[in-house]
């Protein structure tokens, strides 16, 4: 499924057009919000995000047939158990090494800033985080083991639990490899249809700006611009830390990809648009194959990383957790906590154990702030404290996210010495 390094025109319009509709989506929902009262905002908050929906679930229905198809097809030409554990290992060490950086990171730059001191929490919002509770009801090993292992893989597409879909397609794939001749026919099939479902979501993207557009002018027109002076430091200090993130992955990936690291950047432009401005790594993930296999990464190698790293490498979210859990301990005044290294130390482990538990669901890093906090003594009320202006934290770690995925799929292919163009 390789396809030519050169970027296509109309790939750059439509990240103008994406560019244009956020823009739009954020002058149609302040005016909004500034002309009419609450009751007519909400309505159009809930109408005008239908857009979204639309283009998101257009997105989800070829989720399932690209991961089973392109995996099944990837492990099958990777050839044999010892390729697939070796290419899976050195995804892995790329992942927890990723994912260890963005937590302590996010720790250190907490622990500078303090963008919980002083906080007035009176601003919590207890009535949005019932919902949150009821995700993290439960949240122990075995929903973990739950999660991970599919009891019906019908059951799994029909959710798009990724992961469980890689656990199938991983067994599926090692099988079809083993009989041989036999399993050509389907292998051939699956290639098919992988080129298909592609060939649908350049079809799905030309909805992308209607998404942006109204995911934008939903959030802007129900919060508005003053709650991003409100909560301006919080924000500024987390984008802050983003950036310095960005700058360690880009380094790192640089080691790797050399002079082609801008070309790489410039290939990922549209699905991290997508990503920023949807606040979702699913509307993304079929764009992204595409732009990684044009990229030059061999197919194999995608179909392979990129489904892992959508359960293991989530760097944006990862930082988010550490900031978001120690500013709820600084808002209120949680001592044995913002005091202790050491607690903050095993806090940081633990999230790097849970955070893979629930991928997928919605708000998942501030699911796992709650459930995983709890253990720690920090109240369900902090969440309160972040739920107003999580979708604006939501938009910049999704799309780290993208970009933390891109770099690891790239610098496997590299590694493995499957980059064309290298």
């Amino acid at each position: 499924m390789q396809t030519s390094n050169t970027v296509p025109a109309k790939k750059s319009k439509l990240t103008l057009w994406i560019l244009v509709a956020m823009l739009l989506g954020i002058g149609v929902g302040y005016w909004v919000h500034e002309k009419y009262g609450a009751d007519t905002v909400k309505v159009f908050a809930e109408n005008i995000k239908l857009l979204t929906t639309i283009f998101l679930r257009m997105v989800q229905m070829i989720i399932a047939p690209i991961v089973f198809s392109t995996l099944v097809v990837g492990i099958a030409k990777l050839g044999d158990m010892k390729t697939v554990g070796r290419v899976g290992g050195k995804a892995m060490l790329w992942f927890i090494s990723a994912s260890l950086l963005s937590l302590s990171l996010g720790l250190l730059l907490v622990n500078i800033f303090k963008p919980g001191v002083g906080v007035d929490i009176k601003h919590t919002d207890m009535a949005a985080v019932n919902d949150l509770l009821e995700k993290s009801k439960g949240f122990s090993l075995a929903k973990f083991v739950e999660h991970v292992v599919p009891r019906s893989v019908i059951e799994a597409m029909a959710t798009n639990e990724i992961l469980q879909l890689v656990v199938f397609s991983i067994f599926f794939g090692i099988a079809l490899t083993a009989i041989g001749k036999k399993g050509e026919p389907i292998i051939h099939a699956l290639d098919s249809l992988a080129h298909v479902v592609l060939k649908m979501v350049a079809y799905v993207m030309y909805l992308a700006p209607l998404g942006v557009f109204g995911a934008m002018a939903a959030a802007i027109a129900k919060n508005g611009l003053g709650i991003l002076v409100t909560f301006g430091k919080y924000i500024g200090e987390f984008y802050l830390g983003l950036l310095l993130l960005w700058i360690l992955l880009l380094m790192v990936g640089y080691l790797f990809l050399k002079g082609r690291l801008p070309v790489l950047l410039k290939r990922i432009a549209t699905p991290m648009g997508i990503a920023f401005s949807t606040a979702s790594s699913e509307a993304v993930y079929p764009k992204l194959v595409e732009e990684m296999e044009r990229f030059g990464c061999n197919n194999k190698i995608v179909s392979f990383v990129l489904p892992l790293g959508y359960s293991f490498n989530l760097d944006g979210s990862m930082m988010y957790m550490t900031f978001a859990s120690m500013f709820i301990a600084q808002a209120f005044g949680i001592t044995h906590i913002t005091d202790s290294t050491s607690q903050q130390i095993i806090m940081l482990l633990v999230f790097l154990i849970t955070s893979k538990g629930i991928a997928g669901v919605p708000r998942a890093s501030l699911v796992v702030v709650l459930a995983t906090g709890a253990m720690f003594g920090l109240p369900p009320e902090g969440v309160g404290l972040i739920l107003a202006i999580d979708v604006f934290c939501d938009m910049g770690r999704t799309m780290t996210n993208v970009l933390g995925n891109a770099l690891a799929t790239a610098a496997v292919s590299k590694w493995e010495g499957e980059l064309e163009g290298s």
